[in-house]
């Protein structure tokens, strides 16, 4: 879809919301952007809305699948707060397109720190919902921020676990070495260099064993022999359907050291100090991820509930209005903030 300056989502603005584009500063003196939507006023006199902060997937920019979240969010009597991480998309950072665990949850506070600030907002009715990568961050921010009353996560990956440890966990300890042996060389050819290089986020090994990079998320060109996966992921983010040249996952790659903070930085490793504020995890039936949300559910303390949706894949829970359960996730909100 070709980007309007005047609208630059990949979804079209509906008529029952108000949008501005707006700035903050995280902890780390970032500076922030983020797409602020709220419903149109229906009654006379001031209002105060229940608000929700959110963002993700990793890698995507808050012009497509958060900010359609939070567009149908706030047509559903919600102010919400789509934002682009530091270092990503219209957001600050001196150095691009790298990810931080520890300033990626500090991001979602802040988001908070905006929204509570808001003479239209209820600071005591704020959630989170996050999208893929970024559900990890969602609830560490979560784990130490009671402001957040409430948290969503839709197709969650837990960012730190899959780096770090591979798909299932299928690294064996010599791949896990051979990862940290690969960054800690890398770290002086960028020294050298003078800049980052890019590279996988995931670094994959062949059928030998030897350890591969890239310099590309996802390929220009999707292989006639693709796997499910793969061919999901590009049909979101390398067709018309959700390319954006802010989205680090449309374009290019992370820098090849991002994967450093992740192997030392464990998401969601306070996940049950969130209660007794609720959990909502939702996942396709049929998604490669699933077993992210079911493994933080066990590790989640009550009040928790993990929604399984028929015939969705993980891809499908970022854009597929057919499929996301947007009754469920504003019952559980409205629940929530009671």
């Amino acid at each position: 879809m070709p980007i309007d300056p005047h609208w630059d989502k990949v979804f079209p603005l509906s008529d029952q919301v108000q949008h501005r584009k707006v700035r903050f500063v995280n902890r780390f003196g970032i500076e922030l952007a983020a797409d602020l939507y709220q419903p149109k006023a229906t009654s006379p006199g001031p209002q105060r809305w229940p608000a929700l902060v959110m963002s993700g997937p990793f890698g995507a920019v808050k012009e497509q699948s958060s900010g359609l979240y939070a567009q149908t969010l706030a047509e559903r009597g919600f102010v919400t707060l789509a934002f682009d991480p530091a270092f990503t998309g219209e957001s600050g950072g001196a150095v691009r397109h790298v990810a931080s665990p520890d300033i990626g949850s500090e991001d979602f506070s802040a988001a908070v720190d905006y929204l509570g600030l808001q003479a239209q907002v209820d600071r005591d009715r704020i959630g989170a919902l996050a999208i893929c990568g970024l559900s990890g961050m969602a609830l560490t921010a979560a784990s130490s921020d009671a402001r957040i009353k409430a948290v969503v996560t839709a197709s969650m990956y837990d960012m730190s676990r899959s780096i770090s440890r591979g798909y299932r966990d299928s690294y064996t300890p010599a791949q896990r070495h051979a990862i940290v042996a690969y960054l800690s060389q890398q770290r002086w050819e960028d020294a050298a260099r003078g800049r980052p290089a890019p590279g996988w986020h995931e670094v994959p090994f062949d059928a030998e064993g030897r350890l591969l990079k890239g310099q590309r998320t996802l390929p220009e060109h999707l292989p006639a022999d693709a796997n499910p996966v793969l061919a999901a992921f590009f049909d979101y983010y390398r067709t018309p359907r959700a390319y954006h040249p802010r989205a680090i996952n449309s374009t290019t790659a992370w820098n090849a050291t991002t994967p450093v903070s992740f192997f030392n930085f464990p998401l969601a490793a306070h996940v049950e100090m969130i209660a007794p504020r609720p959990v909502l995890l939702i996942a396709g039936e049929h998604a490669h991820s699933r077993y992210y949300s079911e493994d933080l559910y066990q590790a989640a303390a009550e009040p928790k509930q993990l929604l399984i949706v028929p015939g969705a894949d993980h891809v499908d829970l970022y854009d597929r209005l057919d499929k996301i359960p947007f009754d469920e996730i504003e019952r559980f909100f409205r629940q929530a903030f009671q």
